[in-house]
């Protein structure tokens, strides 16, 4: 990963000091950043020159060289979108920023163009029965229904496919003759997929003690009834940058009384609330997991996510959130298997 702090100048920095992190980067461009790490703006080699053609000495500070109003991109932006903001104004880095404006990272357009690859395992829960989503999922399984021209699952697995993520374990149970039929060795989707199969419901961590081999680097494992936009790239450095055991994607979920609530105070009313709105954070059915998670996994018993984080939790295992501000859809229900169909072509 970029080190940054080897980029970063003040606006107190001089010309001088600006032209040794620009010569020796590999980027070509410093950052001017404030006292609290927000950034402030961007320095090239060709503003440096055009200070110097106007007379400014290499010992003179750099304040009003550097771009103050600099194109960035947020950090929940996917690589596609980076790219798009590259071409549109004729850039090649971007800053990436934060909610509070402060750097996290400089993407690359030479970098973006290069699609990396990844060891990092990923891991699908696709056995899920689809009850409720009955009479669809009579003869097919739950992530093989078509939402727009493809199956859940082939979005999914196209998505880990475009940020480098290639090696895939879906973990199959109800008609899973219809899934591996499809995807085969997923050789025709550029991706290597293996199968597990539940003869019984393990739940979503229990099903991980199927397999075969313990991985090595940090994993991903998500349900297989998923639509989302989320940058898995992301995800991943989030998880190691926290030194994280587990990280589980978490959603906003918003939840409005029906009624006025009345607060009281030992019988006494204090205030009334007209159907306030209660904001929860609910898990996305994503998550990133160290290979040391396996071990609290018990062998063929049914054992969920929530199960395994609370067991982390009371270990003192550090267990982060990642907030997804991206397009996120559980489809679970006939509604939502519509709602996904009419918002797939502008979203995907």
């Amino acid at each position: 990963m970029m080190d940054l702090e080897k980029l970063k100048l003040t606006k107190d920095s001089t010309i001088r000091e600006a032209l040794e992190i620009i010569d020796n980067g590999a980027i070509k461009i410093a950052v001017i950043v404030s006292e609290g790490g927000k950034l402030v703006g961007t320095l090239t080699d060709g503003d440096i020159r055009r200070g110097i053609i106007k007379g400014r000495s290499l010992e003179s500070n750099i304040d009003g060289l550097y771009c103050g109003n600099p194109i960035t991109a947020n950090t929940h932006q996917s690589k596609k979108e980076i790219i798009k903001i590259c071409n549109e104004h004729n850039i090649l880095q971007v800053p990436i920023v934060d909610q509070n404006e402060q750097l996290v990272a400089i993407e690359v357009l030479d970098e973006l163009l290069v699609l990396p690859k990844y060891n990092n395992k990923v891991v699908l829960m696709v056995g899920g029965l689809g009850t409720r989503l009955m009479p669809l999922t009579e003869n097919t399984p739950k992530p093989m229904l078509q939402v727009g021209s493809k199956p859940i699952l082939q979005t999914i697995v196209e998505k880990f496919a475009s940020y480098g993520f290639n090696n895939i374990t879906m973990c199959v149970n109800y008609k899973s003759d219809v899934i591996q039929e499809y995807f085969g060795d997923g050789a025709n989707f550029g991706v290597n997929i293996d199968y597990l199969t539940e003869e019984n419901r393990l739940g979503t961590a229990g099903a991980l003690s199927l397999l075969t081999s313990e991985p090595e680097i940090p994993f991903f494992v998500m349900n297989g009834d998923l639509l989302t936009n989320v940058n898995f790239e992301h995800l991943l450095e989030f998880h190691q940058s926290n030194n994280a055991t587990a990280t589980m994607c978490v959603r906003e979920y918003d939840f409005q009384v029906p009624y006025g609530v009345v607060n009281l105070d030992d019988g006494i009313i204090t205030s009334i609330e007209e159907k306030p709105v209660q904001k929860f954070f609910v898990s996305a059915g994503i998550y990133m997991l160290e290979p040391s998670c396996l071990s609290h996994i018990p062998q063929n018993e049914f054992f969920d996510m929530p199960t395994l984080f609370t067991k982390l939790i009371e270990l003192g295992e550090v267990t982060t959130s990642f907030p997804l501000r991206e397009y996120w859809l559980d489809i679970g229900r006939i509604e939502e298997y519509e709602k996904a169909n009419s918002e797939f072509r502008n979203v995907f």
